[in-house]
């Protein structure tokens, strides 16, 4: 395989729109490494915390512009806001294709879909935490136009903030997520009402096992609803695969959910070439890049122990 050729350049300046939990946790982490960043969002008390921990607050926005904001929101955040002509685009939305889409429409092949795979139930600047990121996964879309310079300023964003990056299309993405966090959220939900309908003695005897399987729920309503409904043709076939498992004999059902559980995996260091086949089959086995290497990308990929 022949990598594309990668200028080596300096690492431009992030912006980031929305400065909730995540934008807020991604501006404050990249403030404190010393990395230059503006922020900007509608609430300005968010915008006042920010500039506590250090983030520009202002409207023009340029080196990889990422938008922290709820899914509806995405294709106007940047009204309003004035944009360099070489800024990279990029989100931090739970879904991708529709956003990406969205987004092309009007940015083109300056986008590039990324999703951290972290957060909690929590929302808004009070939950901000600059080590949010710290050993997250960070999904970062590579689609056929996707432009190889633009995917690595965004990947050594997230890099930067001491997540592990996973190459991965939009199809990819979705399909996965939906598996495993999408149904969870509906799932946590049906076992929310569901432990309601039993009654006030189930409620008070609910613990750990409960608070586990319930946890996700307990965040936005709105957030929920847009992020499933976004992701609707993948969320309702994973949710099929769920319903399969549980009209299995429980036994069975339950040896091979334990067996999933604590499978132990190790890890093989990997070197992979900035090609996207190369870069796309670390994300297909499960891995992850660490590190950017010149014209190559280190990081690792899981194997059996």
């Amino acid at each position: 395989m022949t990598a594309f050729p990668v200028p080596t350049m300096p690492a431009p300046p992030v912006s980031v729109v929305g400065l909730g939990q995540l934008g807020g946790s991604l501006a404050a982490a990249l403030a404190a490494a010393g990395r230059p960043v503006t922020g900007w969002d509608v609430d300005a008390a968010a915008r006042d915390a920010a500039a506590a921990r250090g983030v520009r607050i202002a409207q023009d926005l340029d080196g990889v512009v990422v938008l922290a904001v709820p899914l509806p929101a995405m294709t106007t955040a940047l009204d309003g806001l004035t944009v360099t002509p070489d800024a990279t685009i990029t989100d931090l939305g739970s879904v991708k294709g529709p956003v990406l889409r969205a987004l092309g429409e009007r940015w083109g092949t300056r986008v590039v879909g990324g999703h951290p795979m972290c957060g909690t139930e929590r929302s808004g600047h009070a939950a901000v935490d600059p080590a949010l990121f710290t050993g997250a996964r960070w999904a970062v879309c590579l689609e056929e136009d996707t432009e190889l310079a633009r995917w690595l300023r965004v990947a050594e964003v997230a890099l930067a903030v001491g997540a592990e990056v996973v190459p991965v299309t939009a199809a990819e993405h979705d399909d996965a997520v939906a598996a495993i966090s999408h149904v969870p959220h509906l799932l946590a939900a049906a076992l929310a009402e569901a432990a309601a309908d039993a009654g006030p003695l189930a409620l008070g005897l609910a613990a750990g096992s409960f608070a586990s399987g319930t946890r996700v729920i307990a965040s936005d309503p709105a957030f929920v609803t847009a992020m499933v409904e976004a992701n609707a043709g993948p969320t309702a076939a994973a949710l099929a695969r769920v319903l399969a498992h549980l009209d299995r004999p429980w036994p069975a059902l339950v040896a091979g959910g334990h067996a999933v559980a604590t499978r132990q995996t190790g890890r093989r260091e990997v070197r992979v070439p900035l090609e996207r086949a190369a870069l796309l089959s670390v994300g297909r086995a499960g891995g992850a890049i660490t590190r950017r290497l010149a014209a190559f990308v280190e990081g690792w990929m899981p194997e059996v122990v």
